[in-house]
């Protein structure tokens, strides 16, 4: 049997140490820590020893305690559960305020694609609803975009070498001229949408979710038919961007204005000639 810290039942032991300390602020000395969690103290001890010198357990000779570090942990996983109430209690306003479906997406930088995280289905008779854990690629869905257009830019520059930009529809941007215009655009206005570049007869509108380090990996997309889409669009761009801004730990609340139904980037997207900017973020 393993008990050098590696096996399934020493990582168990640790979960367990974890639960009994923390019932247990004044700390435990090891014979105690030894009885609850029925393990010989030969073998607390090869998980106990890494465990203070990384700073999760403290020890002064006598007892142990938690450590700095088990509080920080502790600290980024209720941040975690805050940040994910957060942006789901601003999808379910979105959903409701636009009648359409709406996803959580994020950027997977390895395979250079978004994926659908979490789905709230409209109860539309007709809707566009893609299960979770769907891929599409970056350069051409309202989602990718916004995650392409907020990575850094090495990162990007990277993608868009190594990336061929396929026709997926007759509507899709294959031109890389055209897509780094587009990518500016959606820096610029903090959303982006699509019309039938990645699904003919579906559109999508997209905003950042800003991390509290300043960083995007995560936004909050609008799916719905094209035509319902377009004939509600200016109600969309600004629910979703508004929606994005409240699920952001790292951004103010975006100031939406209403001058015309979208920016550059969504016209430029359509082939049209473009609107005047609408939306501005501070």
């Amino acid at each position: 049997m393993d008990e050098t810290g590696n096996s399934p039942r020493s990582l168990m032991r640790v979960v367990g140490l974890f639960e009994s300390l923390s019932a247990a602020p004044q700390g435990l000395p090891l014979m105690d820590i030894s009885a609850a969690l029925e393990a010989p103290k030969s073998s607390l001890l090869s998980l106990l020893r890494p465990l203070v010198a990384r700073g999760y357990l403290q020890h002064d000779g006598v007892r142990y305690s938690l450590g700095p570090q088990a509080f920080r942990l502790a600290t980024g996983m209720l941040t975690a559960q805050r940040t994910h109430d957060q942006v789901r209690s601003a999808m379910e306003r979105l959903a409701e305020r636009t009648g359409e479906s709406v996803f959580l997406t994020a950027i997977d930088r390895e395979a250079g694609l978004v994926t659908y995280v979490e789905v709230i289905a409209s109860s539309a008779p007709v809707r566009y609803v893609v299960p979770a854990g769907s891929t599409r690629p970056l350069y051409s869905s309202a989602a990718g975009r916004v995650l392409l257009a907020f990575q850094d830019p090495e990162w990007l520059e990277a993608y868009l070498k190594r990336t061929p930009l396929k026709a997926i529809t007759p509507r899709s941007v294959t031109g890389i001229t055209a897509l780094r215009k587009i990518l500016a655009e959606v820096r610029r206005e903090a959303v982006a949408v699509t019309v039938g570049e990645t699904i003919q007869g579906a559109a999508g509108c997209a905003a950042p979710i800003v991390a509290a380090d300043g960083s995007v990996s995560a936004a909050l997309l609008v799916g719905a038919p094209a035509d319902r889409f377009e004939r509600s669009l200016k109600r969309i761009v600004a629910a979703v961007k508004e929606a994005a801004a409240a699920a952001s730990p790292g951004v103010p609340r975006l100031v939406i204005t209403t001058a015309s139904p979208l920016g550059n980037s969504a016209a430029a997207s359509r082939g049209k000639r473009p609107f005047p900017p609408a939306l501005r973020a501070r």
